[in-house]
């Protein structure tokens, strides 16, 4: 099983407090995943912040474009793949533009790039954004990623959408790698339709266990009747890591961290059918045992990456110490 952590692009406010990822912490936690031997880093997509954080803090969080913070990621790393988790198409008109930085992107980091795309968590962002478009964001991303696809894999390519639109371009160079991998983000069951169709992977946050068993086995049904290998589907939650030396310890600690806050503000959005399951019931929080015990029985679900997992911490120095147990003391022990 691969494990990948989350870097923190658009999470001041969010899932830590503000201030928290200054340029100069962002390419720490990078350099700190890749010596700890993550397989990448992955970074959310945020163009302005949400009403529910505005009302807790007073100074506005730092949101970094996450394909301008790569490039400086790469840079300063050898190893570290990178990806989008996720980016939001319907926040991303100019879909041509996006290839380029893509592309450009997979060369300057000597074919690093893994790219994962959605719908986005929150509405009231894709609405402050694009106040005059009355669509879908579903309808836009099943436009957005054929439209970004195309553009990535075909010598010439062209376009005709309600959304998304270009004629005759001939973008190149293409990406340095043969295929960059391609993420489905999102917990709806219309992602796993979209995964079957388009993705090497599907990417949803926070999935109870007995939903996972659940869901794989619908994308297996999926990609079969698509005419696509399964096998070649990588199966790539995120989830929420918290190790204490006890489990009552452990979950204390989550529950005084912003990341507590941000998983509850979400269950209004992609973690609404979630219910009544308390956040230690679906992510990683316990004691190491606990950790690897639930990462097991995740992958004996399907899972085959843990992606992008976010370390719930208040300080910097709690979120290093976080990613440095679990590579040291639960990597070792996944199946």
């Amino acid at each position: 099983m691969r494990v990948s952590a989350g870097l923190p692009t658009g999470m001041e406010g969010l899932t830590y407090p503000i201030p928290f990822s200054d340029p100069e912490t962002v390419i720490r936690i990078a350099r700190h995943a890749e010596a700890l031997g993550y397989h990448s880093v992955w970074g959310n997509d945020h163009m302005t912040t949400q009403h529910y954080v505005r009302a807790e803090f007073d100074t506005p969080p730092r949101f970094w474009e996450p394909l301008v913070t790569y490039a400086f990621v790469a840079a300063e790393t050898t190893t570290l793949r990178f990806g989008t988790g996720i980016l939001v198409l319907p926040m991303r008109r100019d879909i041509v533009v996006t290839a380029k930085q893509l592309a450009t992107l997979d060369h300057f980091s000597g074919g690093r790039l893994e790219i994962g795309v959605g719908i986005g968590a929150y509405r009231e962002e894709f609405l402050a954004l694009q106040p005059d478009v009355d669509m879908p964001r579903g309808r836009i991303v099943d436009e957005g990623i054929p439209a970004l696809q195309a553009l990535l894999n075909q010598r010439v390519a062209t376009f005709e959408g309600e959304y998304f639109s270009y004629r005759d371009v001939e973008l190149y160079p293409k990406p340095k790698q043969d295929h960059v991998p391609f993420y489905i983000g999102g917990n709806n069951a219309n992602n796993l339709r979209r995964t079957a169709r388009w993705g090497d992977g599907w990417l949803p946050a926070a999935v109870h266990l007995d939903q996972m068993r659940s869901d794989v086995a619908t994308l297996r049904e999926l990609a079969e009747s698509e005419g696509r290998d399964f096998g070649k589907i990588d199966i790539a939650p995120q989830y929420i890591v918290h190790i204490g030396r006890t489990r009552s310890e452990a979950l204390e600690r989550f529950n005084r961290t912003q990341m507590c806050a941000h998983l509850t503000s979400l269950r209004r959005s992609t973690l609404r059918e979630q219910g009544a399951l308390g956040h230690e019931d679906i992510n990683l929080i316990g004691t190491v045992d606990d950790v690897v015990e639930r990462a097991n029985l995740l992958g004996e679900a399907g899972v085959t990456h843990l992606l992008g997992l976010y370390f719930a911490a208040n300080d910097v120095g709690e979120l290093l110490d976080q990613m440095q147990i679990f590579a040291e003391e639960v990597v070792p022990r996944l199946d």
